[in-house]
């Protein structure tokens, strides 16, 4: 038990506006029963909602277990101060499923008139993924030498949607595949889809290494070591998901979108090239 250590108690956490502890209410308790007249503490300068958001994930995480009800209650007023955030986010923080979340949400009446969600990741979804991809084709009409982070970001769809719009556009298809046309009609969370082949890159790369214009040249050389070294295999990243500490899984999956915006960012280059030249 804490009280009965000599080790210094990990620092709680206070509410500055307030004062109220958000994280540490037994560590004070055993440090009264030690005798302890003081105990380091960190400050929270967040809004109350923000605070009470904070607790409750303190809580899930390494507190005392939370009742079911305790954990719905908590969801209830997640959901109450913070309408957008998708079922699975709040589920993250609440200790619930996303469906026990859903089903929290349609008793709430803060959650009629919401047509975006925002994700564990932070990021901006619509509810229905059909506007966003129909948003994409008038913005690539109206300035078709923008930057496609640029149009992305105009009709609040992430990069790799509106890559695979332009592409569908391109090749004569609508931008609405049959799964996001379906997903269209309910009003649930979309999980975007990466517009990638989920084919295997390493025949690509054998190919690549054996053109004799990379291979017999220093530049190429260095071009497909660099392609190597940072190409990722299909399902190779399984094998690390349940590796990641739990408290490091948004910063993981920041990082993951960051290199594949990279890609795409490289992607789009070489396609502007390839239609100046064509």
């Amino acid at each position: 038990m804490l009280a009965d250590s000599d080790m210094p108690l990990p620092p709680i956490m206070v509410h500055r506006a307030t004062m109220r502890v958000i994280d540490g209410m037994h560590r004070i308790r055993a440090a009264r029963l030690r005798g302890d007249t003081e105990i380091w503490g960190n400050f929270f300068d967040g809004t109350t909602e923000a605070a009470f958001v904070l607790a409750v994930k303190a809580n899930v995480t390494h507190g005392l277990p939370l009742s079911l009800r305790d954990r719905t209650a908590a969801a209830e007023q997640i959901i109450t101060s913070h309408p957008h955030w998708s079922d699975r986010a709040i589920g993250t923080t609440a200790g619930l499923s996303a469906k026990t979340v859903a089903g929290v949400r349609r008793r709430l009446a803060a959650y009629d008139a919401t047509s975006a969600r925002v994700g564990r990741d932070g990021r901006v979804r619509p509810l229905n993924s059909a506007d966003g991809r129909l948003r994409v084709v008038e913005l690539l009409r109206e300035q078709p030498d923008a930057p496609l982070r640029a149009i992305a970001k105009l009709a609040s769809v992430s990069p790799s949607t509106a890559w695979d719009v332009r592409n569908r556009v391109r090749r004569g298809e609508g931008p609405i595949g049959s799964s996001a046309s379906s997903r269209a009609t309910a009003p649930t969370l979309v999980r975007e889809e990466s517009p990638v082949s989920h084919s295997d890159v390493t025949p690509v790369l054998r190919g690549l290494a054996r053109d004799p214009s990379l291979r017999l040249s220093a530049s190429g050389r260095r071009l497909l070591q660099w392609l190597h070294s940072r190409a990722v295999r299909n399902g190779e990243w399984r094998r690390y998901v349940d590796e990641i500490p739990p408290h490091s899984t948004y910063t993981v999956a920041d990082v993951a979108r960051r290199c594949a915006d990279e890609w795409l960012r490289l992607a789009d280059a070489l396609d502007r090239r390839k239609a100046r030249s064509a």
